[in-house]
């Protein structure tokens, strides 16, 4: 298969405008720089996915991650990065992911990659209003 490349990052800077919502409990889990793997280049192949990299590369870098099948909208739902989840900084808070600047609104694992992407996951505190996805949905889901 032919190697293809694409740049990723996972932050969670908005937490840090919102320690006011943030649970508290999970101050060990927060970088103090809100990134938790820093913007970079890897590999993924034709055919992969926004998760299938996500997936690959946390493990890789032995960063927590949880994500669970949601059979309605035939996609992977991320739950937690990083033992940073949905509602630990409030009601609306929880993981979302942008492609080349857009915030795609179906699931992660049904996002095809091309050569060149820019994938940035992100943790958002107000649906996605706090990191410019007006319109987004949670965990890269419907």
């Amino acid at each position: 298969d032919k190697e293809l490349t694409c740049t990723l990052s996972v932050t969670c800077k908005s937490i840090l405008n919102n320690m006011h919502l943030f649970n508290m409990d999970k101050l060990e889990v927060l970088p103090e720089d809100g990134v938790i793997y820093k913007e970079q280049t890897v590999t993924f192949y034709e055919g992969e996915s926004v998760f299938d990299v996500l997936l690959r590369e946390m493990k890789k870098n032995k960063i927590h991650m949880e994500f669970v099948m949601t059979p309605i909208y035939n996609s992977y739902y991320i739950e937690g990065i990083n033992n940073l989840y949905e509602f630990d900084c409030g009601e609306l808070s929880g993981w979302m992911y942008r492609v080349n600047g857009w915030f795609p609104n179906y699931g992660c694992s049904r996002y095809m990659l091309q050569e060149g992407d820019v994938i940035e996951w992100i943790y958002t505190c107000d649906l996605g209003r706090d990191i410019g996805g007006q319109w987004a949905v949670l965990g890269g889901e419907e």
